[in-house]
């Protein structure tokens, strides 16, 4: 019960405070345990920042699975539209997870940065998979010149970009790009009409 829930205020802190900033002091008080017990079930702050991070990994994952999912029955225009606002919406707000999966991700400690690069592979690599199988399932949408592999990585690029706007920008600018980018993508994918 303690390792879980060392890992959940641990997660809140480091999506708020980054690794340098959040205090195992803190982390422990807010178990209700000493510092030194945090030893007990994590050798060191970066064993204890890793573990979280992977969880974040595999929870933003997860995520995605459990949307494609939910949605599979919906056309490909509106899974992938709808995803694109849930996810986003998802950090705005302020689902620590998400907040500390990107953070780390773009801004990874130093000393951690190999192995946090582990975790943002994983996810990259399995979120290529997801989205390929959608695109096959939903087989006949696509113009004849844009395959399945090419409307995923296109796809995850417009995502990327967006993780950097919620990152450095605001949110009305981010809902801007969000939009023209979608319209130029379907426009360019699809055989249907519309945005």
């Amino acid at each position: 019960m303690t390792y879980e829930q060392l890992k959940k205020v641990a997660l809140t802190q480091f999506a708020l405070h980054g690794y340098e900033g959040a205090s195992l002091t803190q982390i422990a008080s807010e178990v209700g345990i000493k510092k030194q017990s945090i030893y007990t079930h994590f050798k060191s702050k970066d064993e204890l920042f890793i573990s979280t991070f992977n969880d974040a990994v595999n929870n933003e994952l997860l995520f995605v699975k459990k949307f494609i999912s939910k949605n599979k029955a919906k056309p490909l225009r509106e899974i992938l539209y709808n995803f694109l606002n849930e996810y986003l919406d998802s950090y705005n707000k302020e689902n620590s997870n998400t907040s500390f999966f990107l953070r780390t991700s773009f801004f990874p400690p130093i000393q951690l940065k190999d192995l946090i690069k582990i975790g943002t592979d994983k996810y990259v690599s399995e979120l290529e998979e997801i989205f390929k199988l959608l695109f096959e399932q939903k087989c006949g949408i696509l113009k004849p010149i844009v395959n399945e592999r090419t409307a995923t990585l296109a796809f995850l690029t417009i995502l990327d970009g967006l993780f950097v706007e919620l990152l450095y920008g605001n949110s009305e600018r981010l809902a801007i790009r969000l939009s023209e980018a979608w319209y130029v993508y379907w426009q360019g994918i699809s055989n249907e009409r519309g945005g």
